[in-house]
């Protein structure tokens, strides 16, 4: 008996080896990757649902009040000099953080997840992204006015990169599970499961394949429940009772609005960039250390919030104001200026934190706003001003984050309003077409754009960026490498390319020569001479390429 048990122990040893052998080399089989896309949907909502706590507790500590929603209210009763120093230390300790634990003193952020799904298999930075979520999660209770969806994402994303690098995924999966993970970390954070699984095929996956499309949703559901578990089945914002629409004749000015959306959410993109490029060229002239950049910018924000506190925070106190008409129209348009200034300030001082948050704002607001001038101007053929500020408030968001279909879902899931979704609809996609065509498709987008990562034209552009050319080259002791002397003529006469070059790079000089080839080199000679390393071919660099985007394909449509 005791031999035989000893055999089936051993027997099953063995299985559970090969098992995991397999999962780490070839990849899970489908049962095993919806197991673990529901495990790392649990883990990203709870990590999500976390760091709000977090955020609730630190605000507490500092400001005094534990509502997120009301902080507005409550700040304006506390004294100047407490406005004005809590985000100024709070972007001093930033600074630190920042300074010692990230190469480049930048917070990490969604842009940062959508690059790690195109040109990373999946994978994020860790020791960075922690220190960013911490960064984030100080920013948002001490005044910064950003959002935490930004924060959260990253979180996620670490999460399902050390599982991918645990189990050895393959790009295919590491992506998949990244979905994942982002579709719980936002369905957690905003009780949206719908937006959340589509946000993550939308925004951070770029594609709608079906393959991925079921755990994602199982992890988004995860996400979810975490969240009601925690806060229940509430959404963040009430509306009034009514928001009807007066159809045909008030459509037409749904259009308008999400043309005028587009322009808002543009200028505070576009705001939110040249604050950072000023930031950076006063920090230079200056000789201001980086570790006191977020300080200054605490400090500016906390002299605006001593006469305008609406601007502390993610905003949902002046959101809900806002949708349920309690603002003037002075005060719309003032505090919409205002918030954008503030969110300029807070990313532009590299204080870490949202755009979608701050863009719901500024959305509503702004819907507002024109929803007074419509229906003052005809009272008979409008609803409410409540529904063009619901309307503006997604309208600002698509065009922000560039996701007209997800943002569409998610207003609807943060109001529990669903039949007004003709008048959102027009709004989103006016507003989305028209900034796409004045930045480059997103805010995300554009700042991996800023940073010379070419996402936005698609995968044939920035596959190219993903091949070294000492991966392609053939070396001088291959078969079929290219002759010698010819390759040294061509060095003489400048016409080679760098080992650690792209082929973003070499293809373009390919199409400028007419070669069949080019050298590869190296510094490595005296005084940086170059050194011959083998050569690139043209037909090897097509191929590469060509294979890449069929990979791409087969990804996208399975």
């Amino acid at each position: 008996m005791v031999p035989a048990l000893r055999r089936q122990l051993l027997a099953m040893k063995r299985q559970f080896a090969r098992g995991w052998d397999l999962l780490r080399h070839k990849g899970p089989s489908q049962f095993q990757f919806w197991l673990i896309a529901l495990l790392i949907g649990l883990a990203a909502g709870l990590a999500a649902t976390v760091f709000r706590l977090g955020i609730t507790f630190l605000q507490t500590s500092v400001y005094g009040t534990p509502s997120v929603t009301t902080i507005h209210s409550y700040a304006e009763t506390l004294p100047w000099w407490l406005l004005l120093a809590i985000p100024t230390l709070g972007g001093l300790v930033v600074g630190v953080i920042v300074h010692y634990f990230t190469p480049d003193g930048r917070v990490r952020s969604v842009a940062d997840v959508i690059e790690g799904a195109a040109l990373n298999d999946g994978r994020v930075e860790k020791k960075a992204g922690i220190a960013s979520a911490i960064s984030s999660w100080i920013t948002l209770s001490t005044g910064g006015s950003t959002g935490r969806e930004g924060p959260v994402v990253h979180i996620a994303a670490m999460i399902s990169s050390w599982v991918s690098n645990t189990i050895r995924a393959d790009g295919i999966t590491g992506r998949d599970l990244l979905g994942c993970a982002v579709a719980a970390a936002v369905s957690a954070s905003f009780n949206a499961p719908i937006a959340g699984a589509l946000f993550a095929l939308e925004v951070i996956l770029r594609h709608f394949a079906v393959h991925a499309f079921a755990p994602i949703v199982v992890a988004s559901a995860a996400g979810t429940v975490i969240n009601r578990l925690v806060f229940g089945d509430v959404t963040e914002f009430t509306l009034p009772g009514t928001t009807t629409v007066e159809f045909y004749l008030e459509l037409p000015a749904f259009f308008i609005l999400g043309l005028v959306c587009g322009l808002v959410a543009v200028a505070m993109m576009r705001a939110v960039f040249l604050a950072d490029d000023v930031g950076s060229r006063l920090q230079k002239s200056l000789g201001l250390p980086l570790l006191l950049r977020p300080a200054v910018a605490g400090m500016l924000l906390g002299a605006m919030a001593i006469w305008f506190p609406h601007i502390i925070g993610v905003g949902y106190e002046t959101t809900s104001r806002a949708l349920t008409g309690a603002l003037l129209w002075h005060e719309a348009v003032v505090f919409a200026m205002l918030k954008v200034v503030a969110v300029a300030v807070t990313m532009g001082g590299r204080m870490g934190g949202g755009v979608f948050s701050p863009s719901l704002m500024l959305g509503a607001l702004t819907g507002l706003a024109f929803g007074l001038i419509a229906t003052g101007l005809f009272p008979d053929q409008s609803g409410t001003a409540t529904l063009y500020a619901l309307a503006g408030m997604g309208a600002v968001a698509a065009a922000v984050l560039g996701a007209p279909i997800s943002t569409t879902l998610i207003v609807f899931e943060l109001t529990g309003d669903w039949q007004t979704g003709l008048a959102v609809m027009v709004s989103v996609s006016m507003s989305t077409a028209v900034a796409a065509r004045l930045v480059d498709r997103s805010f995300f987008l554009t700042q991996l754009e800023r940073r010379n990562v070419h996402l936005a034209a698609g995968p044939q552009a920035y596959l190219l960026a993903m091949f070294r050319v000492q991966g392609v080259m053939r070396k001088p002791s291959d078969a079929n490498a290219a002759d010698e002397d010819a390759c040294l003529t061509m060095i003489e006469q400048g016409l080679y390319v760098q080992a650690q070059a792209t082929l973003e790079t070499a293809l373009p000089l390919f199409d400028r020569s007419g070669v069949a080839f080019l050298p590869v080199v190296r510094p490595d000679g005296p005084e940086g001479a170059p050194v011959l390393q083998g050569a690139l071919f043209h037909v090897d660099a097509l191929k590469a390429y060509n294979r890449a985007l069929a990979a791409t394909a087969a990804e996208e449509h399975s």
